[in-house]
């Protein structure tokens, strides 16, 4: 039977249930129909059973809607027909605050991925974990700086370096802290920072990762270039009158040896005289030389920029060392990758940093069998340009790695501490960096970043 409405449904039922007891009544008084009175029994028990059936269908919509909501179950949809215009309207609530929800879920997921992308994308290293080291995020910048494809646990990234660990595992909201680590055999400095917040009824730690390195050597080559400027000019304020008193002494000396001089002195005082007085002569000179040197360091003329293919450069660079090259039978190979790569750069200036990397590369080579040097330029994965020089001498030592482009320093006995720190300075006024890697008996890389 239909029908339209859910009160005349359920007045129906009852109305047909008190009908059918009512018949039940009078067969039971009959005392006739014994076989009759227990089906009519039955029946109206299950139009009893049936009618509370019905009537809490509106509470099982309810408690089907409720969790719809709290399984996060948007895909269902409440629709009754033939059931009056209140189960009507009941049904189209439900869908509403469904549809909301819906809604409301693909804002937040929207939210969450522009988040995600966000913090995928950005260039400073995000690590977030629990306090007990379970890692929840660990984004691109700090794969990549820390050289992983990704971790589960802080306690993983000692296989990076076990200090930069041990400081995750240690560090508190608001702390500050510079951590050297060596990846794949290159230097970072990375200044870390921290927060705490709560999610979740857990408590989390955010970290930041950013590689300083280029800052840090930017700032101490300004602070190097002060110190030079201050102690070239007092230094040759005072050794430039030494060398033109000790000049203007001398002559003196000369013209006048034969008369007044040697009536006082005997020829040996005269000759020591002269000799010390040259000594002093040669001596200033020198220091004046060694002076000028490291005073170059701060006058590197302003870059003149040209588009200029790289493979020109190389073979420039190569006919002025080949002699060098082949006297220690050097197998030197030069790749670019294309063959027209170009860059915009002061030829004279790049041209120089070549000449130093080659030459140290030709110094770290003596004694080495099979020695090779490979040089290579190639677009690197952000569309700069990279040169490298590549040989596979001595390599440098883990604890001097960091004091290699500083001025003055040098590990070579006829070395001038001026090289590196002259080729840093180049490509720092290139609006680009150089970095080194090296493995102890295997090869050492120097790389300019343009």
């Amino acid at each position: 039977m239909s029908f339209k409405n859910f009160r005349f449904n359920v007045v129906m039922r009852v109305l047909l249930i008190v009908a059918s007891a009512v018949v039940l009544i009078y067969i039971i008084r009959l005392q006739e129909f014994l076989i009759s009175s227990i089906i009519l029994t039955g029946l109206i028990i299950l139009q009893i059973a049936a009618l509370v059936r019905y009537v809490e269908r509106t509470n099982k919509r309810l408690t089907t809607f409720l969790e719809s909501i709290r399984h996060s179950d948007f895909v269902s949809t409440f629709s009754d027909h033939g059931l009056g215009k209140s189960f009507d309207d009941l049904n189209t609530a439900f869908n509403e605050v469904i549809n909301e929800f819906k809604k409301t879920r693909a804002a937040k997921e929207e939210h969450f991925n522009y988040l995600q992308t966000v913090v995928q994308h950005i260039s400073i290293g995000i690590i977030v974990f629990q306090k007990n080291g379970k890692v929840d995020i660990f984004n691109n910048a700090a794969k990549h700086m820390l050289g992983v494809p990704g971790i589960r646990l802080i306690k993983e990234l000692e296989k990076v370096d076990k200090v930069l660990a041990e400081t995750f595992m240690q560090i508190k909201a608001g702390d500050r802290t510079l951590v050297k680590v060596f990846v794949e055999n290159e230097l970072l400095q990375l200044a870390v920072r921290a927060t705490e917040f709560r999610m979740r009824g857990e408590d989390f730690i955010l970290v930041s990762l950013q590689n300083i390195h280029s800052e840090l050597e930017a700032k101490e080559m300004d602070s190097w270039q002060k110190l030079i400027r201050v102690l070239t000019h007092e230094i040759m304020n005072s050794i430039t009158p030494i060398v033109s008193l000790s000049g203007t002494v001398k002559d003196i000396l000369i013209e006048d040896e034969t008369q007044e001089l040697r009536k006082e002195y005997d020829d040996d005082d005269v000759e020591g005289i002269l000799g010390a007085l040259s000594t002093i002569e040669k001596r200033s000179q020198g220091l004046l030389n060694f002076v000028q040197v490291y005073r170059n360091l701060t006058r590197i003329p302003k870059p003149n920029f040209r588009y200029i293919e790289i493979q020109e450069l190389f073979n420039s660079v190569y006919t002025l060392l080949e002699p060098k090259i082949k006297e220690q039978k050097i197998n030197c190979r030069i790749n670019v990758v294309p063959k027209d790569l170009k860059i915009t750069a002061d030829p004279d200036l790049i041209e120089q940093v070549l000449i130093n990397l080659i030459i140290n590369s030709v110094h770290a080579l003596k004694k080495i069998e099979n020695p090779s040097i490979k040089i290579l330029a190639i677009t690197g994965p952000t569309n700069r340009v990279n040169i490298s020089v590549t040989d596979n001498g001595h390599g440098i030592k883990p604890d001097i790695m960091e004091k290699i482009f500083v001025p003055f320093f040098t590990s070579k006995k006829e070395g001038s501490g001026i090289g590196l720190s002259l080729s840093r300075e180049i490509m720092r006024l290139h609006k680009g960096n150089i970095t080194v890697k090296s493995k102890q008996g295997e090869e050492t890389t120097f790389t300019l970043h343009f």
